[in-house]
């Protein structure tokens, strides 16, 4: 195996403490060596690290690199850093494992990919569930014919967030921060690996789409969605439909759903899950391996393995993000149409019949608006009249 790679971790806290715990099982295994960690708030006296001990933190990455000597720095910060801070990373000779969404914008990520082009080096997009096995089983699916032609795939999400999680940070929630773009929403956040896996299933994760349809709207008082709907038109013509929701009654697996003309492909993404349904047959469950995208980045580098998300790869759904970015900011959810409880994580908002709205949506590959006329983006969310506005 060689000697252990010498990792730095940049942004130590929220999803970084992830990386930590990952971080410390590769590493009691010898396959990485955490070197220090660069985050512009200190660690707090008496952390451990999650069981890493005391580590050098640095506020300045390319201080960390150079001082640190890490051949790979794991990128674990707010969306609108990304870029420039993975090209210090790429500038000061380290390859990167870069957080997604990819970066804020559409022409960043191209800038992005000209950067990691220029430095012979390799990053690695966060989306963990492109490293299940699982997705190439539902590709080979459909291409032995076991749902015939597939008409479409539909994607629900139904989760529950509180106000502790748009208050963990300064830029949760938002569509621009101090002039940036940041397009912190539900579909290009928390959900954004439910439409990066249902791209990259139809095989079309690296070619900009036909089209995008988007329906967005908030409950929480935010800028950004928490509540909306994509239709994705492939460069082969074939609709995407993903509707999610951080406001539902209850917290439950996200589902992509491959539609074919003779049956379906359930395909729970983040438990490597899949259901093969016909008719007059049983269901067939099945889960697969998935590979960690670290290890997958340190294959590469042994030059055993190709990249299994490098930055094109995500290509599709930037273009995604960028349709959000652009489109109008998302239309609130008036308050008689949604339940209000405080709890001890922070308010809960719940709104009553969206996880059935959502579920109807992947099935019938449709739009809010087509399955209930009050829920255009042209009207506030659920009003009585569907003309009215705000």
């Amino acid at each position: 195996m060689g000697a252990p790679v010498p990792v730095l971790l940049a942004g130590v806290h929220g999803h970084g403490r992830s990386h930590l715990r990952a971080l410390r099982e590769m590493g009691e295994s010898g396959q990485v060596r955490l070197v220090g960690l660069c985050d512009q708030r200190p660690v707090p006296d008496g952390d451990d690290l999650e069981g890493h001990g005391p580590l050098p933190c640095h506020a300045d990455l390319g201080e960390a690199i150079e001082r640190t000597g890490a051949r790979i720095t794991i990128l674990s910060t707010p969306i609108h850093t990304h870029l420039s801070l993975a090209r210090t990373a790429l500038e000061h000779g380290s390859h990167v494992l870069l957080e997604k969404p990819t970066t804020a914008t559409l022409e960043e990520f191209e800038q992005l990919n000209a950067a990691v082009d220029a430095s012979g080096l390799a990053c690695q997009v966060g989306f963990q569930s492109l490293g299940s096995t699982a997705v190439e089983a539902v590709r080979a699916l459909v291409r032995e014919g076991a749902v015939g032609r597939v008409r479409g795939i539909g994607g629900s999400g139904t989760w529950v967030r509180t106000s502790a999680y748009y208050d963990r940070a300064p830029w949760a929630g938002r569509r621009r921060l101090q002039g940036r773009d940041v397009v912190d929403g539900a579909l290009t956040n928390p959900f954004a690996h439910a439409l990066a896996t249902a791209l990259a299933v139809a095989q079309a994760e690296a070619d900009a789409p036909a089209r995008v349809e988007l329906e967005m709207f908030h409950a929480h008082p935010i800028e950004a969605d928490d509540t909306s709907c994509v239709r994705v038109h492939t460069a082969d013509g074939l609709p995407i439909t993903l509707a999610v929701t951080l406001c539902a009654p209850e917290h439950l697996p996200p589902r992509l759903v491959v539609h074919g003309e003779r049956g379906r492909i359930d395909f729970e993404y983040t438990l490597d899950r899949l259901t093969l349904h016909r008719p007059g047959r049983t269901p067939v469950t099945t889960t697969h391996p998935r590979t960690p995208l670290l290890t997958n980045l340190l294959a590469h580098l042994r030059g055993e393995e190709p990249l299994l998300v490098p930055p094109p790869a995500t290509r599709a759904f930037m273009h995604v993000l960028e349709a959000v970015r652009t489109a109008p900011d998302p239309v609130a959810v008036p308050d008689h149409r949604q339940q209000v409880h405080h709890t001890d994580e922070g308010v809960r908002r719940i709104i009553p019949g969206i996880d059935t709205l959502i579920h109807r949506s992947a099935e019938h590959l449709a739009l809010f608006s087509e399955l209930d006329p009050a829920w255009s983006p042209a009207s506030p969310a659920g009003s009585a009249d569907p003309k009215a506005t705000p």
